[in-house]
């Protein structure tokens, strides 16, 4: 059986009322839409994010499914959460991606494609 095919889409958002300007900590949220498109139903079973801020420190973040949770998505579903990370720049990108499992058993990774992380005005 062929490997499902996932569409992941990404929505940045500065956050202003969790950010620190002053001390140099800008939060970003950021709502993930993993879709399904066809194929066998997968489980995301683990995240692989690389964050890059302004002054180019990196961050990786690798674990276990993501917000607690390790969802199934049928064929034509979606699955969607929102999360965040904390940057010291006021710009920064994020990409990685997803350990996904078919339900017979084989992994492939669901690339997560690089988005901009950015408090309004700072790039045009």
């Amino acid at each position: 059986m062929s490997l499902p095919k996932v569409e992941i889409k990404t929505q940045p958002q500065f956050e202003p009322e969790q950010s620190s300007i002053a001390e140099g900590q800008f939060f970003y949220s950021y709502r993930i839409c993993i879709r399904n498109l066809k194929g066998q139903s997968c489980q995301l079973i683990s995240r692989h994010w690389l964050i890059t801020d302004a002054n180019g420190h990196k961050q990786e973040v690798i674990g276990d499914g993501v917000v607690g949770q390790q969802p199934v998505i049928e064929e034509g579903k979606e699955f969607i959460y929102t999360s965040g990370c904390l940057l010291e720049t006021p710009v920064g990108t994020m990409e990685g991606y997803y350990v996904m499992r078919t339900d017979d058993g084989e992994e492939f990774h669901a690339p997560i494609t690089p988005f901009l992380l950015s408090v309004p005005g700072t790039v045009n």
